[in-house]
């Protein structure tokens, strides 16, 4: 492709386009503005979108290869054109016939603009991977237009993860893939707490099976609906609605406290806010009692060490909770991690046991004359300190 061998400092990275644009395709005029021994004034043109005599969808190919050039200048200008570029340009070049590599480099940029990425989505160069990229930096409404194509998101689960783990997915969408993916049994191993995710679907698909829809049901189904595409901007949105029911002004879902908010939440609802919220909403969603939301609060990508640390003195959580601490290595290398767990009666003792080694002499003598452990873990901290030769 470049006439530099691989590892040259001038050479044009086309491995990174995938798949690559061959070099051949281009016109002889592309092919110089992206070639790196050109003179440099030229290509930082042709960075800047400023292509007389090529046409739109090559200009465009032209700034997305130079967007990923070796040359650090001329890249970080393309980079910074392809976010600018006018719509019309943009539309124009998706018209036509484009490479999918040049797809792949412009998905991440468009991923918020709808109708782009309309257009990118319904390309006949468009492959998964570009799908995938989409999914995961897209908008709500993008992520609305990603989720319409079951058979895609069948072929390729990866896009279902993404979109999945995606925040700015609608919790009704993230629902409604996540129960394609169970009816059909496909697994999804990019999503952290999936098994329980799963589980939870099949319990409510049991559950709505179990109950057919009256007219009354399907009429509030088609009027909220209709309410919620007319939803008037939130800023100017009264914090009251009147129920008819009751005769009285309510407080609407959205201003309620948080852990009412959380409350009124399908379990497989607040296992993705337990695995995409923030500290605050997987504190409270780790003591839930039901057992699947728990452990997607644990295994949330985002928790942090200090959550984790006031997780394992909580004598509020589950023994599953704790056992899925005391498991994982990255954890179990604080040492006030290993404290906790120990004191906290609620952990196995199969898992306290191991880790009372680890402790100071101060924690064991604390321990053993504690009475607020299993008389277990009093037990085998007397034995550690009779080990180790120190006298209560």
């Amino acid at each position: 492709m470049s006439r530099y061998p691989p590892g040259h400092p001038d050479a044009y990275h086309w491995s990174v386009v995938q798949p690559p644009v061959p070099a051949e395709s281009l016109s002889p005029l592309a092919r110089r503005m992206v070639d790196p021994a050109s003179p440099p004034a030229m290509r930082q043109m042709a960075a800047k979108g400023v292509a007389p005599g090529l046409k739109p969808g090559e200009a465009l190919t032209v700034v997305a290869l130079l967007s990923e050039a070796a040359d650090a200048d001329v890249a970080a200008i393309a980079q910074a054109t392809l976010s600018k570029l006018p719509e019309p340009l943009v539309n124009g070049a998706l018209a036509a016939d484009l490479p999918a590599g040049v797809l792949a480099l412009i998905a991440p940029t468009y991923a918020r603009n709808a109708q782009i990425v309309y257009k990118i989505l319904g390309h006949r160069a468009v492959t998964p991977e570009t799908v995938v990229a989409i999914a995961g930096a897209a908008s709500e409404e993008v992520a609305e237009l990603v989720a319409t194509n079951e058979q895609r998101l069948l072929a390729h689960p990866e896009i279902i993860e993404k979109l999945y783990m995606n925040k700015s997915t609608r919790m009704s969408t993230a629902d409604r893939i996540l129960e394609l993916a169970v009816r059909n049994k496909v697994e999804l191993t990019g999503i952290p707490a999936y098994k329980e995710a799963a589980l939870a679907i099949g319990q409510e698909l049991i559950a709505e099976a179990a109950e057919e829809p009256t007219p009354d049901d399907i009429l509030f189904l088609e009027t909220e609906a209709v309410a919620e595409k007319t939803a008037i901007d939130a800023a100017h949105e009264d914090t009251h609605r009147f129920d008819e029911e009751k005769g009285e002004e309510i407080l609407q879902d959205k201003f309620l406290p948080l852990y009412a908010q959380l409350a009124k939440m399908t379990i497989s609802q607040k296992i993705r806010r337990a695995m995409l919220g923030n500290g605050t909403e997987r504190l409270l969603l780790v003591r839930d009692s039901n057992r699947l939301v728990a452990q997607a609060a644990i295994k949330s990508p985002s928790i942090q060490e200090n959550e984790v640390v006031r997780i394992s003195a909580s004598r509020n959580v589950s023994e599953d909770v704790l056992r899925a601490i005391a498991l994982d290595r990255e954890w179990t290398r604080s040492h006030q991690i290993k404290v906790n767990l120990v004191s906290n009666p609620r952990t196995p003792f199969a898992f306290a046991s191991r880790l009372i080694i680890h402790l100071r002499e101060n924690e064991l003598k604390g321990l053993a004359k504690s009475k607020n452990v299993s008389g277990a873990v009093a037990k085998a901290a007397k034995q550690q300190l009779e080990r180790k030769g120190v006298g209560r």
